[in-house]
């Protein structure tokens, strides 16, 4: 050994060229349980929230299949990293040069086994993610013949209109041949009521909702009623987000989108545009009050009252290669 140390592994050189005491595998197991604690008890959750991972608590019949997905993909992430990450230790402390004596330990080349194994595993994982999510998503997206309730949400630069397609004391109409709805697809029209005047709330981004002063219009939807968001654009792409409701779609000039969902608790939700729009994306914010199926007719007949009857421009109209889809699909 030379007299300055500089032979000695490095990291192990101390003052003077004395060996450099190792810190004790304790102390380190120790360290990193604290700071996981701490990781683990510094993001304001409660108990029961960690199970949802991060989601909000659902708040319509549909969402839970949403978050059943969402907790099966960090189960599967989760395995696959403590897989990884068990390799990665275990060859670590096995094959240390300090244990082994042995300056770069034999190296394993052409092994088919192992080369057939991490080919083949991935492959699996991804085919489990495929069918898991084409199964919900065909549950998600489908639509009823007749739903309940149908809202078409326009999005614009930089907020929100709501146009309920509904029959409404005192408003006259009918929402399959009205012009502002020219760009609504008729496939979807076939399910609007028959003679359905409607009315329509109107936002901006100073708009406030009045019982909690957060910002945005707010939507109305009736507890326990199935619930159609036909989606429009008038400018550009937007996406209509839910938080709670784990939703999300996006709003397209010249193509037009739709889901469905039943809410099942009453309360006041935010939402947002969840797709960058422009400078003021960030201020395109909503609100979504559930409320009982009375409260909501009478909610309907209070923006009539207020001469919110018919229905504002639903977007731009169709592009050609959306018609051509249309018709095929017909």
């Amino acid at each position: 050994m030379s007299p300055n140390g500089s032979d000695l592994p490095h990291g192990l050189e101390g003052v003077g060229g004395t060996p450099k005491p190792r810190r004790p595998m304790r102390r380190k197991l120790l360290q990193a349980l604290t700071a996981g604690l701490v990781l683990a008890t510094a993001t304001g959750c409660t108990w029961e929230d960690f199970p949802r991972l991060g989601m909000p608590t659902p708040t319509t019949e549909e969402a839970p299949r949403i978050l059943s997905l969402w907790q099966g993909s960090w189960a599967a992430a989760l395995a696959v990293g403590v897989l990884v990450w068990g390799l990665i230790l275990w060859s670590a402390f096995f094959h240390r040069r300090s244990r082994t004596k042995v300056e770069v330990p034999p190296q394993t080349r052409y092994n088919m086994p192992i080369e057939a194994l991490y080919t083949v595993v991935p492959l699996i994982v991804v085919s489990v993610f495929f069918y898991f999510t084409a199964r919900d998503e065909s549950e998600l997206l489908k639509l009823e013949k007749k739903p309940d309730v149908t809202v078409n949400v326009v999005g614009f630069q930089w907020s929100w209109c709501f146009n309920y397609v509904e029959n409404v004391e005192g408003s006259t109409g009918d929402a399959k041949t009205s012009p502002e709805l020219d760009a609504i697809p008729d496939r979807y029209k076939e399910a609007f009521p028959a003679d359905a005047g409607g009315v329509y709330d109107c936002g901006i981004p100073g708009t406030r909702n009045p019982q909690t002063n957060n910002p945005g219009p707010t939507l109305w939807l009736p507890e326990g009623k199935r619930v159609r968001f036909v989606l429009t654009s008038r400018d550009v792409i937007h996406s209509f987000w839910v938080v709670p409701f784990l939703m999300k779609q996006d709003v397209i000039p010249g193509h037009t989108n739709a889901f469905e969902v039943t809410p099942n608790r009453e309360g006041t939700f935010l939402g947002k545009c969840a797709e960058l729009c422009g400078v003021d994306h960030s201020r395109m914010l909503f609100n979504v009050k559930v409320v009982s199926p009375e409260r909501y007719e009478q909610h309907l007949k209070d923006l009539a009252k207020k001469g919110q009857k018919g229905y504002v421009p639903s977007g731009i109209e169709q592009s050609g290669p959306e018609k051509n889809r249309e018709s095929n699909i017909l």
